[in-house]
Parts: C-alpha cells; structure tokens; sequence
C-alpha cells in the first residue's frame, strides 16, 4: 500500500485494524507470561524435571531473541498483509502443537514455533500502530502499552484459576479460540499498510545474529541455576558477546543492511534505547521481587501476591492511555522525568522497607513503580522509533525491542541472583531467614535505585527542550 493508500484508510478501518492487533497482542502476551503458573502440572504431567521444564519458558525467550532481528527484513521485504496472518498462524500452529498429546520435546518445538510467531507479530504491531496513526503516536502506543503492560499480571492470575478447574491444556485452548478469531478478522481488515522494497536476504548476518542474540540470551538465561563462572553461562555469552561485534562490523559494511545498526547514531534513538535497556533492567528485577517478599519473606499467599500488585496494575491502566497523549502534547522530556523519578524513588523507599512493615505499604510503593512504568515504557518506544526516520521504524523497533529484552534478562538473572547471595550471606552472619531474605531484598533494591538514577539524569542534561 502506498503512502496514498495510507493517508486514504478510514478511521473505522484503522480502528478494526488497531482492534484487532490488541486482540493478537493479549492473546501473544497471556501465552508469554501464563507459563510461570502453568508449569509446576506440565512437569507432573509430563514426568519431566523443573529444570528440564524450564526450558519451555528460557527456550521461547531465546527463540524470541533470535528471530527479533529477522523481523525488521521481513517488514520491509514483504506485503503486511499476508506476513500479519503468516504470524498468527504460526503462532496457532505452536499452540497446537503443545496440546496435543506429545513428548516433551514435540512440545518444546511448539514453543520455538509459537515464540517465532509472537515475535514476528510483535514487532509488526509496533510498525504498523505508527504508521497508520503518524499524528497520534503517543496516544495510540499508550493504549497499546496498557495492553502489554496490564496482560502479564492478570494472566498467572486467569491461568492458574483454569488450570486448576481444567487443567494445563486449557490456556492453550483459550489462547488458540482468541488467535483464531483475531486471525479470521484479520483477513477482513488488514491491509499492505507498509512500504516494502526488494532486497535479497543476507544468509551470513541472519545466521551470526543467530549466534549474537541467541548466544548472549542463552547465557544470561542460565546465570539463575547455573553459577556465573561455568561452560553453560560463560561459553554462550562469551561466543554471543564476539558475534554481536561481528554482527555490527558487518552492518557497517553493508550498503543495505540486513539490521540497521547507523541508526544508533541517531541521539534521540539512541537515549531512547539506554533508557529503554535501563527500564527494562530494573523494571524485571522488581517484578520478580514483589512476589518474593509476599510470599517468602511475609508468608502471604499466591493469591496475596496478586492482590499486592494490583493497585499498581491499575494505576498502570490509568497512566499508559495518559501518557500517551501527555507525549502527543508535550514531548517526552516531563515523561521521561517523572518516571525517572518515580522508578528511583520507589526502589529507594522498598530499600528502606523494615520487616514490620505492612505488605500494603509495598503496594503503595508498587504503585510509584508502575506509574513510572506507564510514564516510560511506550513513549520511549514511540520518541525513539520516530527519532530514527519513517523509513527506519522496523529496524529501530527491531534494535530497541531486541536490546531492551536482552536488558531484561540481565537484570532479572543479577538481582534475583544478588538477593539470594545477600540473603545466604545474612543468614550465615546470624540473622533468623526472614530477617536475612529482607536485608537481602533491601540491598537489591538499593542497587536497583542507583541503576534508576541516570533515569533522572538523562532527560534533565541531555534533553535541551520537551520535544
């Protein structure tokens, strides 16, 4: 479709396209973060081990790692039409697969299949959103943004209540009903709203960014059961580390590119993707301490937990919409700021929590961090993306979102592996283990607000105006 073609579609028509992404989106997301709940049964079931299990969830973020690259080709190589409905369907496809009554390692397959289909129509969601809304970005990827970031609390939630009512196969099931559906819509609304070019395929790039992002994912993603000093951390991320520097050699040498790397010269793209990777980096190490305080240090429940995080969730709801047109109106530099603030501030007050504190004292705190969340996340995205040029959305999308996850994983896999060494420690010089697990959280914590600091500082020294 060209730019005409654009500029021609309806706002019905660009509604039932955004519709219908938000509905692939849940779906994708449900299926990302419901495994957490859902694999303690699949284990029994299967008769596997937790750690061999594991693999069903570090295997699909891998797989999400290696195909992210890929995807900035595919969006610029081919319609968006049938490369949309390619994605959903390899994504019911992967789903399909972990339902039927196979081995462990059928079932693996379909997760590398489904995590290639999230992966393809995530990135895709992203492109076409701006494109098609380029006066109200902001508003249009906060709205999406509620959806990625309000998903994933709700959907351990939703899973663990189906699975103990109908077992683990039932959230596949759901999954599947709603893609199907999004699927069939998708045939009736999408349109080829990208421009796309001929360009041959760079074999040798694809494959070192296969060893790049997968090796240094891989690695990373063994750092929490494995020490740090071992052949399965060191060797993937050491082999990782070295083809990522290839991988960006060869870009720089390519006339076309099969990702463009350039674009980090770009100083708006470029802060957009360090604050992006700095979110992410204490953004994931909370979300697993939260539960862990609730339940090991406070003794609460599952279901506690959930409730701990919801006022935050909620304010999250109310400030992702906001944000997204306070970023239309004004910039990004006050969003940066105050979500700057709010993330460092929240992670200094869980540093200082005492032990008799009550548990409702951390979801007020939570709730600072999720309003930070909402301040930062989609319009780091949106400024940075938009930074990078109109025909460079899906490498930038592609860049960003590949940084921002391999950030992610780093930062949960060193303070959830930080706490747990302060906590051994604590208890070893005498403390009883609740006492222990809390000074732990709160030295991670206190780490976690020194990591949030250039949050504060970036958009105070080096953003000169709001836009």
């Amino acid at each position: 479709m060209s730019h005409l073609e654009q500029s021609s579609l309806s706002n019905r028509r660009r509604a039932l396209i955004f519709a219908n992404i938000m509905l692939s989106c849940i779906a994708t997301t449900i299926m990302a973060t419901a495994l957490t709940t859902v694999l303690p049964p699949i284990v029994v079931d299967l008769g596997i081990t937790m750690q061999l299990g594991q693999w069903l969830t570090s295997g699909y973020s891998l797989a999400m790692g290696i195909v992210m690259p890929l995807t900035a080709f595919l969006i610029t190589r081919f319609p968006t039409k049938p490369l949309y409905l390619a994605g959903a369907a390899l994504f019911i496809v992967g789903s399909l697969i972990c339902v039927a009554p196979v081995p462990f390692a059928v079932i693996m397959i379909g997760r590398v299949v489904q995590a290639c289909g999230n992966g393809l129509l995530m990135s895709m969601a992203q492109v076409v959103l701006m494109t098609i809304y380029p006066d109200n970005r902001g508003t249009v990827m906060g709205w999406y943004g509620l959806t990625v970031g309000v998903t994933p609390v709700i959907a351990p939630t939703l899973s663990g209540l189906m699975v103990d009512a109908f077992g683990w196969r039932s959230i596949f099931y759901l999954v599947i009903a709603v893609m199907v559906v999004s699927l069939l819509a998708a045939c009736f609304v999408f349109g080829n709203v990208l421009n796309t070019s001929k360009r041959s395929f760079d074999v040798l790039s694809f494959a070192v960014s296969i060893a790049a992002f997968g090796g240094v994912t891989l690695g990373i993603g063994n750092i929490g059961s494995m020490p740090f000093v071992s052949t399965t951390v060191l060797l993937p991320l050491v082999l990782g580390v070295a083809a990522s520097v290839w991988f960006v050699v060869l870009q720089l040498h390519r006339e076309r590119p099969f990702l463009d790397v350039r674009i980090l010269r770009n100083r708006g793209f470029a802060l957009s993707v360090i604050g992006s990777m700095l979110l992410y980096f204490a953004m994931m190490g909370s979300s697993v301490m939260l539960p862990l305080y609730v339940q090991t240090i406070k003794g609460g429940s599952a279901s506690m937990a959930g409730l701990v995080s919801l006022p935050g969730s909620l304010a999250m709801a109310i400030i992702s919409p906001m944000a997204g047109r306070l970023y239309d109106r004004f910039g990004v530099k006050r969003l940066f700021l105050i979500g700057g603030i709010c993330l460092t501030a929240s992670n200094l007050c869980m540093g200082l929590l005492p032990l008799s504190a009550s548990i409702w004292v951390a979801a007020t705190i939570n709730v600072a961090r999720s309003l930070a969340i909402g301040c930062l996340m989609m319009p780091l995205v949106t400024w940075g993306t938009s930074s990078a040029g109109e025909g460079r959305l899906a490498d930038a999308n592609a860049l960003l979102t590949a940084l921002r996850t391999i950030a992610g994983a780093i930062g949960q896999a060193v303070f959830v592996g930080m706490m747990t060494a302060l906590a051994a420690s604590a208890h070893a010089g005498g403390l009883d283990l609740a006492a222990a697990n809390m000074r732990g959280l709160n030295l991670t914590f206190l780490a976690m607000c020194t990591c949030a600091v250039p949050l504060i500082i970036i958009p105070l020294v080096f953003l000169r105006s709001d836009k």
